[in-house]
């Protein structure tokens, strides 16, 4: 589980007479990761697509386009269409779909034309005015726009050029001017318009006067909203034909999607190999546990024609070399090699032979005349091997990268704290039945595979935050829970007389609230400190046992040497007294857990660690040793647990403050009127705020009650969504940035088989 399943590289040889083969039987089993040939082997060429390539991958365009233009969804469809004549029904498909398309373009344009007209339509009909009337005419010119009617008016009749003018106003600005010109030639366009500069400035935008089929503005748009109308009309038609088209051809689509794409795979399948003019080299990856499965469908499809050869079990260094490699001849797995590479030869169908080919691996020769297989070097991809119950967690640690092979596969980690971490956040059982129901819904019904996993991860998150919410005795915020199970049968089945644990929200036990500020750091020192482990662990395998001391050995030092100071008597009176209080005994304890602080030879023990952690940090990090207070600032930002755990709580008590109202007793507990009856202040305490729930009779009341209603649903599901966003977040940020840093980087090679998942299809 901490570890990606372990990869074998394999070779598969053969004479290129049986390539096609080998092709169909590996993409059906669905199991080998290809290596790509980058063509270094001397006498080595990269192999060519199979003959037809090009022209399935042309099919393959075409019907994905179709798929676009008819709007065909994955999701809507049932598997196991059978395509009779693939080349024949495509064409009949693809001739009504880009007729279809093409109506539907042309009635887009249109329409597009007509709403562009009608745009610029409605200030003309505000002015009232045919359209023929302004313009066209001998001597006069025209202008009309949008501006101030009064500042127009003044600069056309104080114009040079201007003999006479008028100008015609509408609301929303509209305005026309028009105007003789002293010179009758402007009116022919010989010398500049005067109406061009006697507007200069003036807050004026003119505008186009559109063409026209009717003269009456009004009339006109009239016409214009009936043709459009007659259009959308139309184009509904189109898109009900399209449809229907869509939901009778999308089966065939789909079907005919996934047999191009198989086809194209197997068909540039060649592409990954090392060729020659008679052989072909085929290396991958394949889990180990499953190498004997690969060979045997090889040997079952094409017998003894190829050589099949487990190059090496993958277990690598940090800098990508190969720390265990074992040849194929000593590898066990249940057969003889020996007798394998001494078997008869079988003769292929070109003449040749499948040892004829497989002598032509390539070899790297040694000094001493030995030899051993030269691979195509890429770095193993990583497949992650984590129990069902665990998965959906591998989409928040691939969220932040993929691991590498060589690196700790931290989703079962992420697992046991992410959840309980949010739990304890929320901590209620209302929202956690909400955070499962809403978890389940996405991954029962997502065909997205990173959502589905998502509602995993909620559903883990809402099991204990449900979890948390019994202990805290919590519904929405509301405290009956602890009276129903802790003071019920339950409790004394248990022996407990009251709710286990508090959130610290209320005076009464605001012990709790500085009891959970000292356990989550606790819990940062063992999160963090696991971290460390598993980096001291990376690099004691990937670069030894100085590296691991100095690097992150250090650091192990370093923090657990502050705390162990921190948390010591050592120095007591310096020291916040709640850290020896709040988890000991007596009436300042919170959690009776008899914890007082560490011996004080024990905080002196933590200085000296902390003193070689920081001589060790200096010869191994050198200047990096600046950041040496990491050791305890990363730790410190896990009371980011307690604060999300009070705000949360706090906002879900003004809700059902402000809905319920609420008294406080001398004892320091607050209670809810409208819920538990708290409501005379003589009796149980100070009325903190009546509630609107509690606003009184008549009117008034229903009023207060609806509000109170109203107030009560939208604000838990603010706190409900404010829940995922908060304690979510800073749940993830505890693992990738306090925990993933300490020894992940990312950045792995996913596992993708050469293969193909059939939805649609059963064969080809």
């Amino acid at each position: 589980m901490l570890r990606p399943e372990r990869m074998s590289r394999v070779s598969v040889t053969g004479a290129e007479s049986v390539m096609d083969d080998v092709i169909e039987t590996t993409h059906d089993l669905h199991l080998l990761h290809l290596s790509d040939y980058d063509g270094s082997w001397a006498g080595f060429e990269q192999g060519d697509p199979v003959e037809g390539a090009d022209d399935v991958s042309q099919r393959l365009v075409t019907v994905r386009s179709l798929e676009s233009t008819l709007g065909v969804d994955d999701d809507e469809v049932d598997r196991g269409y059978e395509i009779d004549d693939l080349d024949a029904e495509l064409e009949r498909v693809r001739g009504r779909a880009n007729d279809l398309d093409d109506r539907r373009s042309e009635v887009e344009e249109e329409l597009r034309q007509v709403e562009e007209r009608l745009s610029t339509i409605d200030p003309f009909v505000d002015l009232g005015v045919d359209f023929d009337l302004l313009g066209g005419y001998e001597t006069l010119v025209t202008a009309v726009g949008l501006g101030d009617a009064d500042a127009v008016r003044t600069a056309v009749e104080g114009a040079d050029g201007v003999a006479d003018s008028l100008v015609r106003t509408a609301e929303e600005g509209v305005v026309a001017v028009f105007a003789r010109p002293t010179d009758a030639s402007v009116v022919d366009g010989t010398d500049a318009d005067p109406l061009e500069d006697a507007l200069v400035g003036v807050d004026f935008e003119r505008l186009q006067v559109p063409e026209y089929d009717t003269e009456n503005p009004e009339v006109q748009r009239r016409e214009l909203r009936e043709r459009r109308e007659r259009l959308r009309s139309r184009l509904d038609e189109v898109a009900s034909e399209i449809a229907d088209l869509r939901e009778e051809v999308a089966p065939f689509l789909l079907a005919a999607e996934e047999r191009l794409s198989i086809r194209v795979q197997k068909a540039e399948a060649p592409l990954s190999f090392a060729t020659t003019t008679n052989s072909f080299v085929a290396e991958g990856w394949v889990p180990t546990p499953r190498v004997d499965e690969l060979e045997a469908a090889l040997r079952e499809a094409v017998g003894d024609r190829v050589e099949f050869e487990e190059l090496e079990r993958a277990s690598y260094t940090e800098d990508g070399q190969p720390e265990d490699r074992e040849p194929t001849e000593e590898v066990d797995r249940g057969h003889d090699r020996d007798r394998d590479r001494d078997r008869d030869p079988t003769p292929a169908p070109d003449g040749g032979t499948a040892s004829a080919a497989a002598t032509a691996t390539p070899t790297a020769t040694d000094g001493a005349g030995g030899g051993e297989p030269v691979t195509m070097g890429d770095s193993p991809p990583t497949l992650l091997e984590n129990p069902a119950y665990s998965e959906p967690m591998e989409v928040l640690v691939n969220a932040a990268e993929r691991p590498k092979y060589t690196e700790f596969d931290p989703t079962f980690i992420v697992f046991l704290t992410f959840p309980v971490m949010f739990g304890f956040m929320i901590g209620d059982l209302a929202y956690g039945l909400l955070y499962m129901l809403v978890g389940y819904g996405l991954y029962s019904r997502s065909e997205n595979p990173a959502v589905s996993a998502l509602g995993g991860v909620g559903m883990w998150a809402g099991l204990f935050t449900a979890v948390f919410g019994v202990l805290y005795g919590e519904f929405f915020g509301l405290h009956f829970l602890g009276e129903l199970v802790w003071e019920g049968p339950i409790g004394a089945l248990v022996g407990v007389e009251d709710t286990p644990i508090h959130k610290g929200l209320q005076p009464t036990y605001q012990a709790f609230a500085t009891g959970w500020l000292v356990l989550s750091l606790f819990v940062g020192l063992l999160h963090v400190g696991l971290g460390h482990v598993l980096g001291f662990v990376r690099e004691l395998y990937g670069h030894g046992v100085r590296e691991a001391v100095f690097a992150k050995g250090s650091w192990v030092a370093l923090m657990f040497g502050v705390w162990a100071w921190i948390f010591s008597t050592h120095a007591r009176s310096q020291k916040p007294e709640f850290l020896f209080e709040v988890l000991d005994t007596g009436e300042a304890a919170a959690i009776p857990l008899g914890f007082a602080g560490l011996p004080e030879v024990v905080g002196l023990a933590g200085l000296a660690a902390f003193g070689v952690g920081f001589v060790a940090l200096i010869v191994g990090e050198g200047l990096l040793a600046v950041e040496v207070l990491q050791a305890l600032v990363n730790v410190l930002s896990y009371a980011r647990l307690m604060a999300v755990l009070l705000a949360k709580a706090g906002l879900a008590f003004v809700v059902n403050l402000l809905a319920f109202g609420a008294v406080e007793t001398e004892k320091g507990e607050f209670h809810f009127i409208a819920i538990e009856g708290y409501a005379d202040p003589a009796t149980h305490g100070e009325v903190m705020f009546a509630g609107l729930m509690n606003a009184g009779g008549g009117l008034v009341g229903v009023v207060g009650l609806l509000a109170g209603v109203v107030l009560l649903v939208v604000g838990h599901l603010f706190v409900f969504a404010l829940g995922i966003i908060s304690a979510g977040l800073q749940g993830v940020r505890l693992e990738y940035v306090e925990f993933f840093g300490k020894f992940y980087d990312g950045g792995g090679r996913s596992y993708d088989p050469f293969g193909y998942s059939r939805d649609h299809t059963t064969e080809d």
